[in-house]
C-alpha cells in the first residue's frame, strides 16, 4: 500500500525554524521526484520546493518557489525513504498544511501537475 507519512509541523514564532519529515511507504521513493506543496487560505496548492529522483549526487537537483528562496532547502535520504524540508527564518506567510507528493519528473512537480502520490499533511503555524 502506497502512503507518505509526513510529520514535523508545529507552532513557532517568526524566525524560528522548523524541520518536515516525509516517509515514505509501499514503494522507493528514490525513483521519484519528491515536492513539498503547501495549503494557505490564499492558494489551494502550491509547490514549495522539489527535489528530483534517480540522482546519485550530493548536489540534487532542485526548484524552490520564490518566496522561500534562501529560506528553505529540501534534501532526501534514500536509505531512509524519507525526504526533508528544512525552513528557516519563518514568515506568518507561511502558515499552512504541507504535504509531500511523488511524480516521475521534476518538471511535474513544479509544474504541480501530474504527480503520482499525495500525502495527507502536517500543519504549521507561524504566529506569535
Amino acid at each position: 500500500q502506497v502512503q507518505f507519512e509526513e510529520s514535523g509541523g508545529d507552532l513557532v514564532q517568526p524566525g524560528g525554524s522548523l524541520k518536515l519529515s516525509c516517509e515514505a511507504g509501499g514503494f522507493s521513493s528514490s525513483f521519484y521526484a519528491i515536492g513539498w506543496y503547501r495549503r494557505t487560505p490564499e492558494k489551494e496548492r502550491e509547490a514549495v520546493a522539489c527535489i528530483k529522483g534517480e540522482e546519485r549526487t550530493s548536489s540534487p537537483t532542485t526548484y524552490y518557489v520564490d518566496s522561500v528562496k534562501g529560506r528553505f532547502t529540501i534534501s532526501r535520504d534514500d536509505a531512509k525513504n524519507t525526504v526533508y524540508l528544512h525552513m528557516n527564518n519563518l514568515e506568518p506567510e507561511d502558515t499552512g498544511l504541507y504535504f509531500c507528493a511523488a511524480g516521475f519528473y521534476l518538471t511535474d512537480c513544479v509544474k504541480n501537475y501530474g504527480m503520482e502520490y499525495w500525502g495527507e499533511g502536517t500543519p504549521v503555524t507561524v504566529s506569535t
